[in-house]
């Protein structure tokens, strides 16, 4: 399905001399170092001014305060804002160590490719809907969320803007920065794909789900982390990437839930993950769909026939993307 990776190969020789392995490890402690300031800081200070406010208004309060204001509306507004850093982090990684533009990430035309943007959007929202319907098949229970459908429709605006910026934070760094930087210093994929792949993978782990259940969700993950790789090889743009990124979140975050941390702005909220009560046959069924719906998005992406497929970017900095 990808025959011709020209596109990619001259992604992958995009970065300049200062692109060494010592240089993109000292970029990648920027990165988390911004991340981790904007997070406390985004994430303590809406906790303060969340704490503030339930006391001004007679409130009970039980708990912590970081964890009541991470389980309100608020605090999962606050958490996608926190991203915000990772975007900080890179470009003060590429202007000061890299001495290159933030967009030279994006691909070699510095632009985000639109058609692949929408195409991989469409692709993921379409693979995910017959996700749930196996899901459900699988566990049916599901309830109506507690937002009402005009407060969902007020959120939704800013719901799709904060999902598009940590969505697209992770892509820029795990499919961008790291594997554009490793591809450049190594031809084997085992290293440049793999290992921005297991981070990526790792940071899924959840220790209030069992062992089984992260097992399941962590080999749904790395499944969607090589689709991520894929599309990115075969178009040398994070164009395809933003969009099915941002289509498996939004999914997760609007329309069906199955995080309880994350279900104040969802639609419907299906059996959490993290909850009792999974057994080790649905986890491997579980880990089955994941896999085999991101199996489909690489044929809707990548197949020759597909309406979907996605095209490589061939065009220059400044040029149609």
């Amino acid at each position: 399905m990808i025959s011709d990776p020209v596109a990619f190969e001259r992604y992958r020789r995009s970065p300049n001399a200062k692109t060494t392995l010592p240089r993109l490890l000292l970029g990648t402690a920027i990165v988390v170092l911004f991340w981790v300031a904007t997070t406390v800081v985004v994430l303590f200070g809406g906790a303060y001014v969340f704490v503030i406010w339930q006391a001004s208004s007679g409130a009970p309060m039980e708990g912590g305060a970081v964890q009541n204001f991470m389980a309100s509306p608020a605090g999962i507004l606050a958490a996608l804002a926190s991203f915000a850093g990772i975007w900080l982090g890179l470009w003060a990684a590429m202007r000061w160590v890299h001495r290159e533009p933030l967009m030279a990430l994006i691909g070699t035309s510095r632009r985000v490719s639109r058609s692949g943007f929408l195409r991989g959007l469409a692709a993921v929202l379409i693979t995910s809907l017959l996700s749930e319907i196996l899901l459900y098949l699988l566990q049916p229970e599901i309830a109506r969320g507690a937002i009402g459908l005009s407060s969902w429709l007020l959120f939704l605006i800013p719901i799709g803007a904060l999902t598009l910026l940590q969505t697209s934070s992770e892509e820029v760094l795990f499919r961008g920065y790291l594997l554009r930087g490793l591809a450049n210093r190594f031809q084997n994929p085992f290293i440049w794909a793999l290992l921005p792949g297991l981070l990526f993978t790792s940071m899924h782990w959840s220790p209030s789900s069992t062992a089984a259940v992260n097992a399941c969700v962590l080999a749904s993950i790395a499944a969607f982390a090589l689709l991520l790789t894929l599309v990115v090889y075969a178009t040398g743009n994070l164009g395809a990437a933003f969009g099915a990124h941002l289509g498996n979140n939004l999914a997760g975050f609007l329309l069906i839930s199955h995080q309880q941390s994350y279900n104040s702005f969802a639609l419907f909220n299906a059996k959490p993950l993290e909850a009792p009560g999974w057994t080790t046959l649905d986890a491997v069924l579980i880990a089955a769909i994941g896999i085999g719906c991101s199996l489909l998005t690489v044929l809707l992406l990548l197949h020759q026939r597909s309406p979907l497929k996605v095209e490589p970017d061939i065009s220059y900095p400044g040029g149609p993307s």
